[in-house]
């Protein structure tokens, strides 16, 4: 092999590998996707924490809790 043709071939392995390099750091870098995964998570994470709070709500123990603080402060006397 001729010295020219031994440095073209160099040249294109380090060219090759700097576009591999590259390509391989813009995968590594893009988040495509990522905020549809959060916005599921958090959707779910809401929904979930809703039917904790709808179930304590229509409970029977926050009405009998709100009825007796309204009747403390009704009958309080000043």
């Amino acid at each position: 092999m001729s010295r020219t043709t031994t440095w073209n071939a160099r040249e294109l392995l380090r060219g090759a590998q700097q576009e591999a390099n590259a390509r391989l750091l813009r995968v590594m870098s893009e988040e495509e996707g990522m905020s549809t995964v959060e916005y599921a998570i958090g959707t779910i994470a809401a929904a979930a924490f809703g039917a904790v709070l709808y179930t304590v709500v229509t409970g029977e123990s926050i009405p009998d809790a709100l009825t007796g603080i309204i009747e403390k402060a009704l009958n309080t006397s000043v």
